[in-house]
């Protein structure tokens, strides 16, 4: 039977696994699932249609599932959040239930990392093993990508997509994509080069050799990136190198760097 703390607040209709843990003064909403292994601890609250799956632990005062911060919603839109396996949210922290326009889902992959009074707008999708220092925002339908670390103080502008293994320098400022397995920091924030520590601890030799030419290629050519890319694309048979150019193609807020200045890899 799930352990709940006498002065927390669980309203009739929601659905807790038989091991969750609820702390003192926690609520949880009629419409909210915990999962097994989740813990909600002191003063934090679960609203709305929220799903917390295996393991979440939910810190104090942090509040998931509020309704969206968009002048659109209505009571009445089916919205909800989902929060992925084993994700650590901590203090303070806020995320947005989805709107009916946006697709009606804010999403958070498993083993993510959310750190203190951070923000997770409506309708973001987040992939799994994303961390994110204090004080980190995203706005509505922002898109992180799988193994990013974005650092604290960090804003990102509403349907800007940020793509996997990337590392965001602290206190930037993100109002255009940044393309998989890169570098970004500055306000507002400019492609540096490629995260190295990232690239390293999930490939081998081979795999980073192709992608280091594939962004001299990219980012030091002087065509257009998109020409470059789709021009890697049709020669390329690397599928790190085929996501960094598939990502650059597609595109529609542009990619934010210098030709001139770059860092060196």
């Amino acid at each position: 039977m799930a352990t709940i703390h006498p002065t927390a607040t669980v309203e009739t209709g929601a659905c807790l696994a038989q091991d969750v843990k609820v702390g003192p003064y926690a609520f949880i909403g009629a419409q909210a699932t915990l999962h097994e292994g989740v813990e909600v601890m002191q003063g934090a609250q679960v609203c709305g249609k929220t799903t917390l799956h295996e393991g979440v632990k939910v810190h104090q005062y942090a509040i998931i599932g509020t309704p969206p911060q968009d002048l659109g919603y209505q009571e009445e839109d089916d919205v909800e959040v989902v929060v992925g396996a084993r994700t650590i949210v901590r203090e303070f922290v806020t995320i947005n239930a989805g709107t009916k326009k946006g697709g009606g889902v804010t999403r958070i992959g498993s083993d993510c990392f959310i750190m203190i009074y951070c923000h997770i707008g409506h309708d973001c999708q987040v992939g799994e093993r994303v961390i994110m220092a204090n004080n980190a925002t995203l706005a509505g339908h922002v898109e992180i990508g799988a193994f990013t670390v974005i650092g604290g103080m960090t804003p990102i502008h509403q349907f800007v997509k940020v793509g996997e293994g990337c590392m965001i320098g602290g206190a930037s400022a993100i109002s255009q994509d940044i393309p998989p397995f890169c570098l970004a920091e500055g306000n507002r924030a400019l492609v540096r080069g490629l995260n190295a520590v990232g690239l390293r601890r999930r490939f081998d030799k081979e795999t980073i050799g192709a992608l280091k030419e594939a962004y001299r290629q990219l980012f030091r050519s002087t065509l257009p990136i998109k020409e470059s890319a789709q021009a890697i694309l049709e020669t390329s048979t690397n599928p790190q190198v085929q996501t960094l150019c598939r990502f650059i193609v597609a595109t529609k807020r542009g990619i934010p760097y210098e030709r001139a200045g770059q860092d060196e890899l």
